[in-house]
């Protein structure tokens, strides 16, 4: 059974420090292409142009299983294996070509910038559900998951990212260059790149292609990386730490390939799986350890069995997901 968190006392909703700004709405007009066209955009695309017949044969839908398929992944594994475990953790190192991949991976997920994911995620979990937490579990589910990215962020957020050391990432040309033109990348490869790849690849209409590459496949991995801040922050276990918030939810680990082991992961923060057991479905894991046979990923952390077994007995809340891990002996 799962087991919903207890909220402790916080502020009301709406006190001042949180107050919205004047932007606010421009940010929720913003946000609604986000939320509102999922519903529609598979009509919209599929139905007959004059709206008297429904649409069939080449006319219909059939990107589910081509373009936006790919672009799902791909853009799931440039947030979880890029921007997550490499550059905020540096759980594992890679090489120039793979680091150009990700980068073009992450670029077509429609995220922020790479300096800020990686600044405000380090933040987090720094000062993991507290004030200085840019989507502090403990203000509700709804802010977590995307009410942050709809409001100004309170004093302590912006300090905290302000001292945050981000050095690494401005010592790196690349990602310099990068950064600095970020939102070309991001136009070219989240909207007008997998777009012109459905039609001329898999042959559908623009209609199609724009539903479901703009907006369907976008949306799904927009809102499926948010469930980590939201859902993992809520409901499942807690087998390593019951003193943190983050708890193993199965459900966000299958949309996120492997982020939803979150309880794991902020107790061991720099091991590169992100989760204990290889078993369970972490399909970034998976990906990252095919690039290390390849010799594009290399120094890959993990926690030892010692370490796991020992923090899981100490402070673990006893439930059955924590696995001993054999401890090989050195003879």
């Amino acid at each position: 059974m799962l087991v919903r968190y207890a909220k402790p006392p916080i502020s009301p909703p709406f006190a001042p420090k949180y107050a919205l700004n004047a932007l606010l709405f421009i940010r929720i007009v913003q946000r609604i292409r986000r939320t509102s066209p999922v519903t529609g955009a598979d009509c919209w695309a599929c139905e007959d142009p004059a709206d008297t017949k429904p649409a069939s044969g080449d006319d219909r839908c059939e990107g589910l299983l081509g373009g936006p398929s790919v672009m799902y992944i791909l853009s799931g594994f440039g947030i979880t294996g890029g921007a997550h475990r490499l550059w905020t953790h540096k759980a594992y190192k890679a090489t120039l070509p793979m680091k150009l991949f990700l980068l073009a991976c992450f670029a077509s997920a429609g995220q922020n910038s790479l300096y800020q994911w990686v600044r405000d995620h380090r933040v987090h979990h720094k000062y993991s559900d507290t004030e200085a937490d840019p989507h502090n579990a403990n203000r509700g589910l709804f802010f977590s998951h995307i009410g942050w990215l709809m409001m100004k962020k309170n004093s302590e957020v912006l300090l905290r990212g302000k001292q945050m050391d981000m050095s690494d990432i401005e010592a790196d040309p690349v990602l310099r260059f990068y950064n600095k033109y970020f939102n070309y990348f991001k136009i070219m490869l989240c909207y007008v790149i997998p777009t012109t790849m459905s039609i001329w690849l898999w042959g559908e209409n623009w209609r199609c292609a724009v539903a479901w590459q703009c907006f369907i496949r976008f949306l799904s991995m927009f809102h499926s990386e948010l469930t980590v801040n939201s859902l993992a922050h809520a409901y499942g276990y807690k087998p390593y730490n019951k003193n943190i918030v983050p708890r193993e939810n199965r459900f966000v680990a299958t949309c996120t390939f492997g982020e939803g082991w979150h309880n794991y992961h902020h107790a061991f923060p720099f091991d590169y799986k992100a989760a204990e057991h290889f078993d369970t479905f972490n399909l970034c894991t998976t990906f990252i350890n095919i690039f290390k046979r390849i010799g594009w990923a290399y120094d890959l952390r993990e926690a030892t069995p010692e370490m796991i077994n020992g923090i899981a007995k100490r402070l673990g809340d006893g439930t059955p997901l924590h696995f001993p891990m054999p401890i090989q002996s050195e003879n």
